[in-house]
């Protein structure tokens, strides 16, 4: 799971190196939170007009988790 949202991200980013996942622990509900961070000149990249595109990696990393069997949570830092 984290090598999409990686993946996913550096797709979007100028700076690559700049990406960073991190995933707390499945909470009680058996939630899964991804933290995403990217360099702070591409952050408006990662969240696009009126957070559309930071709405679609929430999807698709929603799906990936249904596929999975998990519940996923991802956070834009």
């Amino acid at each position: 799971m984290e090598e999409l949202l990686v993946a996913v991200a550096k797709g979007l980013v100028d700076d690559k190196e700049a990406v960073r996942v991190t995933a707390d622990e499945p909470n009680e509900e058996g939630m899964v939170v991804y933290h995403l961070s990217v360099a702070e000149g591409d952050m408006g990249r990662v969240i696009g007009k009126q957070g559309r595109i930071a709405k679609a990696i929430r999807v698709v990393m929603r799906a990936a988790g249904v596929h999975q069997g998990v519940k996923v949570m991802v956070e834009i830092d």
